[in-house]
């Protein structure tokens, strides 16, 4: 089935902007000559904009007109074993690594793992877990969401059973594992890109329809797995960056 106009005319303008036709700032044309562009209606042309506002493209000003969004710079986020075994936050040591001052909003609760997050914990479906929801910020503007979760078999009743509360609150995964005798050998990545949710793009201010790059992690044991994440990145504002130790033994 054909895709509607105004979509056809939104891929078009938002072909033009990504290639730079429309600079930052640069006022789009008006609805009437996009409509007379492309031999359609008005109506069309306005709803054809009103998609890449939508899609956070473009900002449209009361009696002004439609302008290009400036990009924000593209910042790094630094995925790094070594990081990750430093004392304290290695999101904070990212985000002071580019002068920004890092934190994050986080709410805990338990609740029975969903399947898929099941086998990647090589526990039973059902089975309860500590999830825990993040919203990390850089200079107080949202930079990355996560949802974590970690079995409940293995931190119930110690002082790590809260990843953001207790003794070793915010401290990393990988400290806050050890303090209970958890130590963590390795840990797997997989990077995958899809739509936003609606409350995503909502929590990271991003445009309906956004694309996003999705983290998919899993800390191991030499035993088992003992927690798993997605993180959740807008790649239009960071890019990731992988420091791989090479054994040369």
């Amino acid at each position: 089935m054909a895709r509607p106009t105004y979509q056809r005319i939104a891929d078009t303008l938002r072909q033009r902007i990504i290639m730079g036709e429309y600079g930052a700032n640069d006022r789009l044309p008006s609805r009437q000559a996009l409509a007379d562009e492309f031999g359609i209606g008005p109506r069309v042309a306005a709803d054809a904009v009103q998609q890449l506002v939508a899609e956070g493209y473009v900002i449209s000003r009361t009696g002004s007109g439609t302008y290009v969004r400036p990009r924000p710079p593209v910042r790094r986020l630094t995925r790094s074993w070594y990081r990750e075994n430093r004392a304290g936050s290695p999101f904070r040591a990212d985000m002071a690594a580019q002068a920004m001052r890092g934190g994050w909003e986080s709410s805990s609760e338990t609740v029975p793992a969903p399947e898929e997050i099941a086998d990647r914990l090589a526990i039973t479906p059902g089975a309860e877990t500590m999830r825990t929801t993040y919203t990390f910020t850089g200079d107080a503007e949202p930079v990355m969401l996560s949802t974590s979760y970690e079995p409940l078999e293995i931190t119930r009743g110690t002082e790590a059973v809260f990843p953001e509360d207790g003794p070793h609150a915010g401290r990393g995964v990988v400290e806050r594992m050890r303090v209970i005798g958890q130590h963590i050998a390795h840990a797997n990545e997989i990077v995958t890109a899809r739509g936003a949710t609606a409350d995503e793009a909502d929590r990271l201010g991003l445009g309906r329809g956004s694309v996003v790059m999705v983290i998919q992690r899993t800390y191991y044991t030499e035993e088992r797995p003992v927690e798993t994440a997605d993180i959740v990145v807008p790649p239009d504002r960071y890019e990731l960056a992988y420091m791989i130790p090479v054994n040369q033994d």
